[in-house]
């Protein structure tokens, strides 16, 4: 019966791979020719199979095609393997299950080893420290005698930090971990879902707790949270546990929150490809033209094959191999670039995109901000202490403690913080005890003892470590936590001790969290919350000066967070604890009833009691990096999950904003007429910043959706608060599609990965939250000011090189086409290749493809001067390096040159036909060096070299090929001069309209040089 419910479950598999054996092949080739051009080079290779349409040698079109396809399904093979292991590697880690023995009778439970992929639901599996969770389990047993076990969760949510788990009560409290296989139980687990921060179930024990009842038991039901659950991918951090498993393979929230990111093809290759359709129209009205020239006749749709397929250099397939080596030049610049140490390309095919971005989105923690926190203000109603008045802090607080200790050495009795106050205005210090020893306590942070001895605190939130530390600095030190108990180190050095009754987590719905201790010496019980001012302020009484403080705080961006407190009886907090049972062992609704008995119970009439202010210190070089990015005609929204008032200090600080421009806030927009009111005033006032948070983001994005994309993508500024990781990924998708301009996406937690798959260009910081951003990017950094370096630099450079040596390798396929179309037209139209064999090939391979390559090294201007003038990187995004014009400008040169080249060749007419083909050639290879001579703006040694290389190459292959060259006729005056005549009137015009243009109008870096 059980192994036929368990086949009813996915097996624990992981895979991650693209293929498999059988689909390998048609994926990658539907990948490779898909794009138009792979396609052509396929056909026209296929139809030298073809008798009639044989021209020249089958390896001259088949050759770069296999190299191109074989480097191509190499790199994917390889990339495939290496998954294949890491899976592998995962699934048959071996674990240990719990299974009834038959005959043992050790104390120790019986175990056994089962690898990974064999995990099936409702398996018993044992843990231990540091081992990867290999299904989602509930938590059973844990080696801590409090049930208490932690485990890092930087591989799923992206986040550093440790979270506690805890394990089910009933089960913790059986003698060994023996007994669970004994015990008559059932675990109730919801459908699986995506949400990793969510979990319902209930734990059920049947059986009879007292053996002497003839009556049937009433089984004992436990609620199970998202606390008792640990996901798989994550790492047990200490101790060992047990846990039951309940998801496995697909089910588990692992794998249901990996999303496969589609490729990424740059925009210069989709340029290209179009191009290239261009070229083949071009071709085939060549052909026609050929054929129509000389009346149709005989078998001419062969004759048009014939020609189609000696005018296909036309569109070289040496382009995407050029293309495809230019990249990883760029990436290996990128990478060992000593400015921008430990950048890494994990997308080779995008470097030209760097060129052409026009939209920044940018997350805020950890990305513009360090995500390192410090208390930097307390406020109290009537005073406020700053960060250099700490010192009276911790005068106040030892006064406070050193008063009440006295008082309980003399057994006059305890004062309490509410005897004070009833007695008339109570005094500063009690004041300040009250308020520090409540955020020393309304936390969920825990002291971890390192092995050297030193303490690190714990927590799933930067703030809290943050206040956990000042409250340190100030006296009072936390020393202890676990589930139940929190003790404190006072400033007299005695330790105090309070049992834990209840914690209610923060969450980013709540935006509260809240703590019900009890005092172990006076046995009081008091409700704790600390929350954003938002939701606060409904919460706390006397609370006339809160809204106006808080916003002073979050005008110096400040994190705000405010303080409350309030005493509970036993019979309340009884009352409350019977209640919120019921709604936590609910099925339907159990957040909601959770949440209304929490707030019926305690969250009224909350005594105020302060309101602190945590700052989080901005990245290196934030304020100058996004300045430059400015000038450059860079467009820099801000996405963040913070509150508006601390995103608009930030945006202040970070200089988004500009000194004395407006800031338009938009909050909590609930009707499409108000949406409409804010978008016609946006419309009047294009130069402000636009502040909006993720409620009215989406509903300006329901209703109004083309209006908003269109009037925010003109402000200078976009600060979008609130936002969910699908939300980020919205506006980026939506930004892409309404302009069709490049977005490029930075951010550094696992809350960014969908932002950043979903942009053009995807930026991962390794930060502190993990580099889960920085695995899905296609440049992973380490620091947000190397973007500059990356933009600015590299990814100017990459794109004009590209888009040069593109036209180029395009001038060169056409320049031998047109050679071809003027032989044939002189022979009858007859489709006869001019230069066949040997000559082909090493024209496009050993003759031109090194000076060619070379432009790769090509600068227009000095890294200073680039980093100096932002403005000169505004010029590239209007992409005119590679646009039609350019491209028909190219095709005219080609079609001069070519012309000149095979008719003044015909015009020096020698008498045999291979003179033709030497004088010709010849003058071709030397034309080309000199054209790439002519393109070069700044001279680099590899240029040289290669442009001398080639050229004694070429001499010395002369000798070897006596089939196409007369030696005799090659070294005589006569040869010399009709080369030189040719390469004079094919180069010496293009030189001339290149000095005049530069005079005339010149281009925009040599006003700068």
């Amino acid at each position: 019966m059980i192994d036929k419910l368990q086949n009813k479950f996915p097996a624990n598999v992981v895979r991650n791979q693209k293929y498999n054996v059988v689909t390998f092949l048609p994926i990658v080739f539907y990948e490779q020719f898909k794009f138009f051009f792979n396609l052509y080079f396929l056909l026209v290779a296929l139809s030298q199979f073809i008798p009639a349409l044989k021209i020249g040698f089958i390896l001259t079109y088949i050759a770069p095609l296999a190299f191109v396809l074989a480097v191509t399904m190499g790199k994917e093979a390889y990339d495939d393997y290496k998954r294949h292991l890491r899976d592998e590697e995962a699934n048959s880690a071996k674990y240990l299950i719990l299974e009834p023995a038959t005959a043992d009778f050790s104390d120790a439970p019986p175990t056994r080893a089962v690898p990974s992929s064999k995990l099936r639901v409702g398996d018993l599996l044992v843990l231990e420290k540091n081992q990867r969770i290999p299904a989602d389990v509930v938590l059973l047993r844990t080696s801590d005698s409090s049930g208490t076990c932690f485990i890092r969760t930087d591989q799923l949510d992206g986040e550093t930090d440790w979270k506690l788990k805890v394990a089910v009560p009933s089960c913790q409290n059986l003698a060994s971990d023996r007994d669970l296989l004994t015990l008559d139980a059932e675990i109730y687990a919801d459908a699986p879902i995506k949400d990793i921060h969510s979990f319902i179930g209930t734990f059920s024990i049947h059986g009879a707790a007292s053996n002497d009842s003839d009556l049937p038991m009433i089984p004992k039901v436990e609620p199970l949270t998202v606390e008792n659950v640990l996901w798989a991918n994550t790492v047990l951090a200490a101790g060992s546990a047990v846990g039951f498993v309940v998801y496995t393979g697909a089910e588990t929230r692992a794998v249901m929150n990996t999303s496969h990111p589609e490729t990424k093809v740059g925009l210069l290759d989709l340029e290209i490809n179009r191009l290239a359709k261009i070229l083949c129209a071009v071709t085939f009205a060549l052909s026609l033209v050929l054929v129509a020239l000389n009346g149709f006749r005989g078998l001419w749709w062969i004759y048009v094959f014939r020609f189609l397929i000696l005018f296909s250099s036309i569109i070289p397939i040496s382009l995407r191999v050029n293309l495809d080596m230019g990249k990883s030049v760029y990436a290996h610049q990128i990478m060992t670039d000593p400015e921008i140490p430990d950048t890494i390309v994990r997308t080779s095919t995008l470097p030209e995109e760097l060129g052409r971005i026009e939209y920044l989105l940018s997350d805020k923690t950890g990305t513009l901000t360090q995500n390192e926190m410090e208390l930097k203000k307390l406020h109290m109603g009537t005073m406020s202490y700053g960060s250099d008045s700490m010192d009276e802090v911790a005068h106040q607080l030892a006064t406070a403690f050193g008063v009440t200790a006295e008082q309980m050495m003399q057994r006059i009795g305890t004062i309490t913080g509410g005897q004070l106050a009833t007695r008339g205005r109570r005094d500063i210090s009690s004041r300040v005890r009250d308020v520090v020893l409540t955020l020393a306590l309304c936390h969920n942070v825990t002291p971890v003892t390192n092995d050297d001895g030193s303490v690190t605190y714990q927590a799933s939130s930067p703030d809290e470590v943050a206040i956990v530390k000042w409250t340190e600095s100030v006296g009072l030190r936390l020393i202890f936590r676990d589930r139940t108990k929190i003790e404190l180190q006072t400033p007299q050095g005695t330790n105090i001790s309070f049992e834990v009754l209840d914690l209610f987590p923060f969450t980013s719905e709540s935006k509260r969290m809240g703590i019900i201790v009890r005092d172990t010496k006076t046995g009081e019980i008091t409700f704790m919350q600390k929350g954003a001012d938002v939701v606060m302020a409904k919460i706390v009484q006397r609370n006339d000066w809160l809204e106006e403080e808080c916003g002073n705080m979050a005008r110096e961006g400040l994190r705000t967070l405010v303080v409350g407190r309030k005493k509970l009886s036993e019979e309340a907090y009884a009352s409350f604890k019977d209640s919120y049972h019921d709604a936590s062992i609910s099925l339907e609704g159990r957040n909601e009833a959770m949440a209304k008995v929490i707030a019926q119970h305690l969250e009224l009439d909350l005594e105020l009691l302060g309101v602190t202010g945590v700052e989080d210190k901005l990245q290196e070089g934030v304020k100058s990096t996004l300045e430059l990015l400015r000038n450059a005609g860079i467009k820099i929204w801000m996405l963040t999950g913070d509150k508006v008032e601390t995103a608009t200090c930030i945006a202040i600080s970070t200089k988004l904003v500009a000194r004395n421009q407006y800031i338009h806030q938009v909050q909590k927009l609930k009707t499409s007429d108000a949406a409409r009111e804010q978008l016609e005033f946006l419309q009047n006032k294009l130069d402000c910043c636009l502040v909006i948070d993720g409620e009215s983001l989406q509903l300006c994005l329901n209703t109004f959706r083309n209006e908003f994309i269109e009037i925010s993508t003109k402000l200078s500024a976009v600060v979008a608060c609130r936002c969910s990781p699908t939300q980020k990924a919205d506006v980026a998708r939506l930004i892409r599609e309404y302009t069709k301009k490049r977005v490029c996406c930075i951010g550094d937690g696992g809350n960014d990965v969908s932002m950043i798959q979903a942009a053009d260009v995807g930026v991962g910081i390794v930060g502190k939250e993990g580099k889960q951003a920085s695995l899905a990017a296609d440049f992973s950094v380490t620091q947000f000011s190397y973007l500059t370096k990356l933009l600015m630099w590299h990814g100017r450079n990459s794109y004009r090189r590209s888009a040069k040596l593109a036209q180029f390798v395009i001038h060169r396929g056409l320049i031998i086409s047109i050679i071809q179309a003027v032989f044939s037209a002189i022979f009858y139209f007859a489709p006869i290749a001019v230069y066949q064999g040997w000559l082909m090939m090493g024209y496009a391979t050993i003759y031109t493809m090194a000076p060619v390559f070379s432009l790769v090294l090509d600068r227009d201007v000095s890294e200073d001067l680039a980093l100096l003038y932002p403005e000169l990187y505004k010029e590239l995004t209007k992409g005119r390096q590679l646009s039609f014009k350019t491209f028909f400008s190219w095709l005219l040169i080609s079609v001069y040159q070519g012309g000149a080249i095979m008719i003044m060749s015909l015009v020096l007419f020698e008498n045999e036909f291979l003179n033709i083909v030497a004088i010709s050639f010849t003058a071709l290879i030397l034309n080309e060096l000199i054209m790439v001579a002519l393109e070069i703006t700044t001279w680099h040694l590899y240029m040289i070299i290669s442009e001398i290389v080639t050229l004694f190459i070429y001499a010395v292959s002369i000798v070897f090929l006596p089939q196409y060259f007369d030696l005799r006729f090659v070294f005589s005056v006569r040869f010399a001069w009709k080369v030189a005549v040719l390469v004079a009137v094919s180069s010496v015009p293009l030189y001339i309209i290149k000095v005049v243009k530069s005079r005339v109008s010149p281009a925009v870096y040599s006003k700068l040089v």
